[in-house]
């Protein structure tokens, strides 16, 4: 059932309620600029008004798709009269979601590309080259290596780490996914699977799962735009 909002002057507990919040949590927010300076009774009690509960509905619809820190930094600056600056950290959240998106298909681009070796083939490259083609460090793909992701050879005259066609292709997969959110620990046994089938079609799912998160974030950031909308309509 959802809480019916007091008229008037709203006591902390009021704002809580409708969310589910501890009084505290709203007080925490007020102290972090998320809603704008509470007035105080002459009890030193705080009292607040339908604009802050516009700000605090604003704020908890941003979450979901910016992010707590970005939502906090976008109400702080729509609070504090700065509508432009949360205008822009708004467009920032959508070009990052906008190069999200883009890195998937650069990812579902690479994936049709890649074609299942059929026999082992020679070292093609060593750590400092592959690094440089993929725009990392060497001590990335060493982590990567103590992670599974791949597994060079090492020279026996040299002690070189020395990446096959094989090597490439699992380095350039964990570097496209990390690029996508993925941790390592998530990465690795979609790789381990790619090995084992001689294919791609494990990742089909992920690539699946990444594509609804994309969707869900998008449709939160309309959400919170709504409600940030709302928020700056109403009375200063």
């Amino acid at each position: 059932m959802r809480y019916a909002m007091p008229r008037g002057r709203l006591r902390p507990v009021d704002l809580a309620r409708e969310h589910g919040l501890s009084t505290q949590a709203v007080r925490n927010y007020e102290e972090a600029g998320i809603l704008p300076p509470a007035a105080r009774t002459e009890h030193g009690y705080r009292t607040y008004t339908s604009r802050h509960a516009q700000a605090l509905r604003a704020f908890l619809a941003l979450v979901p798709g910016h992010g707590h820190a970005t939502a906090t930094s976008i109400m702080r600056a729509a609070s504090g009269g700065a509508t432009e600056e949360a205008l822009r950290l708004i467009d920032e959240s959508h070009a990052q979601l906008l190069e999200d998106r883009r890195t998937l298909q650069a990812v579902e681009q690479a994936l049709r590309s890649l074609v299942p070796l059929r026999s082992p083939e020679p070292g093609v490259t060593f750590i400092g080259p592959l690094a440089r083609r993929l725009g990392i460090r060497p001590a990335t793909l060493r982590k990567w290596e103590q992670a599974g992701l791949v597994e060079p050879r090492r020279d026996p005259a040299t002690g070189y780490r020395v990446y096959s066609a094989a090597d490439v292709r699992d380095a350039q997969l964990a570097h496209q996914l990390r690029r996508g959110g993925y941790l390592l620990e998530q990465i690795a046994p979609l790789i381990r699977q790619v090995r084992t089938a001689g294919g791609l079609a494990p990742l089909e799912s992920a690539l699946g799962d990444w594509q609804a998160r994309l969707s869900a974030r998008g449709r939160a950031m309309l959400r919170g735009a709504a409600a940030l909308d709302a928020y700056l309509d109403g009375p200063a």
